[in-house]
Order: structure tokens, then sequence, then C-alpha cells
């Protein structure tokens, strides 16, 4: 897990340093912001001072309408606490018993001209991706037709192949090689690519290709939700299963369990297809529908 600076808020916003510019190196260790308000009234029992800590229009109205020793109680009693940063949204003037605390706390006091619920918005998804549990895994991962697929195997089974034949299909590619995959949820996992391998495909016999660059912006992804994880292997006679539905198998990823297919590789055999199969029906039984069922229930209806 990688850690997010004051500074990387500042560059990653255009945020405008007001105060604390010295201390913009402070890391921020939560993932969402937090608006303070029972805070200014005193009550400081929930108080979460490591979140950002964002002054709207409702905030900054009621500070102005305090007497100057109020207002200094206020404060002082939050900024002892020494919050990563504060922001204020809209543009807001009038800030300069802001500035004096913070310069002397050495918080930073930062200003943007967004809307509050806009900008928290944004930060929430930005921190909570940022500062997500993340591992790196070995494989391929692409969306096909908005489903986010991690496909696995051995080195040189035809992943990367695999993946081509998809995206030529209009399907998009997320990562070759090394997938970064973020948990960002209790059930959430994404995936990624680790920013060196962005866009960029191995083939082999063929080499290096940029996929944006040969088919186009369409054909490449920076994210997508993992919900199927298939793993590619080598072609066995006798181990492949034909019941009407299999039993459900997983995988587990920083204890989330994905749902896990096998498909077996041998010439002639439209591997892509197969994914792009699995994908679809994937979706289905998120709708309810079964096919072993649908098909039980016409034999049913013919007795």
């Amino acid at each position: 897990m990688k850690s997010v600076t004051v500074q990387d808020l500042v560059e990653r916003f255009s945020l405008e340093v007001l105060a604390g510019s010295h201390k913009l190196n402070a890391v921020i260790p939560k993932g969402r912001v937090h608006r303070p308000g029972l805070e200014f009234v005193g009550y400081f029992d929930f108080f979460p001072h490591a979140h950002v800590q964002v002054l709207g229009s409702k905030e900054i109205t009621y500070l102005h309408t305090l007497s100057e020793e109020e207002r200094n109680l206020h404060i002082g009693n939050i900024v002892k606490y020494h919050p990563p940063c504060f922001v204020v949204t809209r543009n807001q003037e009038g800030l300069k018993y802001l500035k004096k605390y913070c310069e002397e706390e050495g918080i930073p006091l930062l200003r943007t001209p967004l809307p509050s619920s806009r900008f928290i918005e944004l930060v929430d998804a930005y921190l909570t991706k940022a500062l997500a549990q993340e591992i790196a895994v070995h494989g391929v991962c692409v969306n096909v037709s908005g489903i986010g697929i991690l496909l696995r195997g051995k080195s040189g089974v035809g992943k990367s192949e695999t993946a081509h034949t998809l995206i030529r299909r209009g399907h998009r590619l997320v990562a070759d090689d090394i997938v970064v995959l973020k948990k960002i949820g209790p059930e959430t996992i994404l995936g990624t690519h680790n920013g060196k391998t962005k866009e960029f495909l191995a083939l082999r016999s063929i080499g290096l290709i940029n996929v944006s660059r040969l088919y186009g912006r369409k054909a490449f992804q920076d994210e997508t939700r993992i919900v199927l994880d298939i793993e590619l292997t080598k072609w066995q006679d006798h181990a492949l299963n034909n019941e009407l539905e299999l039993e459900p198998k997983f995988t587990e990823y920083m204890d989330i369990r994905i749902p896990h297919i096998e498909i077996q590789l041998q010439p002639g055999r439209d591997v892509a297809g197969l994914v792009e199969a699995a994908a679809n029906n994937w979706y289905l039984r998120q709708q309810g529908y079964s096919a072993a069922e649908d098909f039980m229930k016409r034999l049913q209806s013919d007795d």
C-alpha cells in the first residue's frame, strides 16, 4: 500500500496553498474526507482527525458569525489534533484567522473552486484507490463487454494471445504480464497496470505492441472491477467436464472470493470465444438466469 501526501493532493486537484506550505509532505493516512461540524461546538469524542478536513460554505459561514474569542477557541480546539490538512471549497474568502492557526501549527490550508459535494466525491474516490491494499499477480487483465476478467496461466500458455484476439473483437486490455489488484471494498477488487506496462501487450514471435496506437484508444482502459478469474491450462484428455452446470469454484485475493473457471487449450479451440461466453454467462447469472435450470424446466414441461 503506497502512501499519499498533501503534496500529492495539491498536484492532483490543482489546490491553492494558503498556509503551511512547509508541511506539504505530511502523510494522509485515511481514505475518506471529513467535514467538521460537531467539532466546532466542542464535541470531539468521534473526531476522525487523521482524515482530510473539508470546510464548505456552512462551516466557513458559521465561523464568520462567531466572535473573535469564540472563533479562536473553536479553531484552536480542532488544530491541536493536527489533521493532515484543511481544504476550503468554493474559493471562499476571509480566512485570515484560519491562516494564522494553520501557520502556527504547521497544518496546510488549501483552497479549491469546486463545491464541497463534488470535491469530496473526487477526493474520496482518489484516496480509496490510492490507499487501497494491493498485490501484484502474473497474468493479463481484460475488460470483456464491461466485465473485468483476470486471465492466468503458466508462462507461454497463451494469455497475451487470447487477450489480443479479444481486443480485435472490440474488447479492452487493462494490463499485461503484471496485474495490480487493489482491494477497494469488502467485496470489490480493481485490476489495473503498474504504470510501466500501460497499453503494452507482449506477443510471442511479434514482440511488444502498443494496443492504443495499433487499434485505437478504445482498445485500452485504465482499470476494471475483477469479477472472473479464468485460468488457461494445457489440454488434458478426459479432464473436461460436460455437466449441465459445474460446481462453483473460487480464487481468493486479499480475502475476497472471485469466481474461478478453468479453460483448457487445444489447437483450433476458440479460447477467446469461450472467455466471451464465460463473461456473458456470468452476467446472466447476476440477472438471476441459469441456462441449466431453464433447460431442466423445459424437460420437465415435456413430461
